[in-house]
């Protein structure tokens, strides 16, 4: 990263900024064929770089230690040969879907003999600040530029080498396909001044986007004078009805727990129905601990799972984003829905039963993003969605809503067509 002694912090975060705003109006003119092109090259591109990339990440693992990462941290941070393979399918699949840009949402003729559309339109310039994630500097890239936004990345220090690595092959298929110049940027600088500067550039600067740790977000929620896309935390749970099928109940909890416990869709909490705690608990323990998920258990679920401590009060409204799980057994389901409401986050919950009035119940009361009904908290996400990927996963209810892909990166405009119509009184 830059060495921020050489120049004035504020006038290099302007620059950027400013360059952000001119790319946001030339990428109006952008052609979908223009954007499916960069999309495909750029995936063409990453595989042909995949060496490069992964020695630019060996930099960044290398260095992990010095930032005091965490075990999930670190393989947020990995890049495979399968990773990025993964990132440049994501790319393919934002390319084979269609340009929201310009879609008519609906229209109509007034008596007087107005045309009146709503048309879709990009939001501008998105300010992106995210973590070590570096497969997700694509994904923003991505998504921003075929919804016509300018973007301007700042991600964590941690994967600063890995991110530069696939930003320079973007922008080198930007150049050779005549995407503008400086629609997608990603800041140079490691001091964490340069993100409250950006933050008070409303007037270049659209909407921000944190995706990263409670901290984070809070802080971008806090300073901003522009709109803010957040979410801070994932408390996700997983509730098993009386009604579920053990098997069906291992399978789900495993999945939403173990396959990415640093993730903010993975489970957090298991609720479960009284009625079948004593008979289900164990299996479902057993489970857990070959993958060795340590249990935080409530006083009537202890005596079911071999090996647990004692969860507290705070146990039920934390995001571990590790091998940890709280586990609580609650009445019926209207106290998992209780309990849902006051410890989670409004994030992804799911429940597990062969009951569909249960189920849609459990549907409607449950005040979350996502509510997954006999499925994996793990299937909340961009690319299972059918987004192609996502920029991030919002729990706000305005302006968007869960996975943010290519139609929540936009707004709307009316456009109105008359004859040399007048408006009389």
């Amino acid at each position: 990263m830059a060495n921020t002694g050489q120049f004035n912090l504020e006038d290099y975060c302007v620059r950027l900024a400013e360059s952000a705003k001119k790319a946001s109006a030339e990428l109006r003119n952008l052609s979908g064929e223009t954007k499916n092109s960069w999309l495909l090259r750029s995936a063409a591109e990453l595989r042909q770089a995949v060496g490069a990339i992964m020695t630019a990440n060996a930099k960044d693992l290398d260095r992990a230690p010095q930032f005091g990462l965490t075990t999930a941290q670190i393989d947020r941070l990995r890049l495979d040969e399968k990773r990025i393979e993964q990132i440049a399918v994501g790319l393919e699949e934002i390319a084979g879907l269609p340009d929201p840009i310009g879609e008519v949402l609906d229209s109509s003729r007034r008596p007087n003999g107005l045309d009146v559309s709503r048309v879709r339109v990009p939001l501008g310039v998105v300010f992106f600040v995210y973590e070590s994630r570096p497969n997700v500097t694509a994904d923003a890239a991505a998504i921003c530029l075929k919804s016509c936004n300018a973007v301007i990345l700042r991600g964590g220090k941690e994967a600063y080498y890995s991110s530069r690595a696939i930003v320079d092959v973007l922008l080198s298929v930007g150049t050779d396909v005549g995407v503008p110049e400086h629609a997608v940027q990603l800041v140079d600088i490691a001091d964490r001044e340069a993100v409250g500067h950006f933050l008070q550039l409303d007037s270049f600067i659209d909407v921000a986007i944190p995706r990263g740790g409670e901290s984070l977000i809070r802080r971008v929620a806090e300073q901003a004078k522009m709109p803010v896309i957040k979410h801070y935390t994932g408390n996700c749970h997983v509730y098993v009805d009386a009604t579920a099928e053990l098997e069906m109940a291992v399978n789900i909890l495993v999945n939403s727990k173990c396959q990415r416990p640093g993730v903010c869709n993975a489970c957090e909490t298991l609720l479960i129905h009284a009625d079948v705690a004593r008979d289900y608990l164990p299996a479902l323990g057993q489970a857990l601990q070959k993958e060795q998920v340590l249990l935080r258990a409530c006083e009537k679920s202890a005596p079911h799972l071999e090996g647990s401590e004692g969860a507290t009060e705070d146990d039920f409204g934390t995001e571990y984003l590790d091998l940890i799980l709280a586990v609580k057994v609650v009445e019926n389901t209207d106290a998992a829905i209780e309990h849902i409401n006051h410890y989670g986050s409004g994030h992804t919950d799911a429940i597990v039963t062969s009951d569909l009035r249960t189920a849609r119940h459990f549907v409607t009361q449950i005040d979350s993003s996502a509510v997954m009904v006999n499925s994996s908290t793990r299937f909340n996400d961009g690319s299972q969605f059918g987004l192609g990927a996502e920029i991030g996963i919002s729990t706000d209810k305005l302006h968007a809503r869960g996975p943010c892909g290519l139609r929540e990166l936009t707004t709307y405009k009316y456009v109105c067509f008359g004859d040399g119509l007048i408006r009389e009184g």
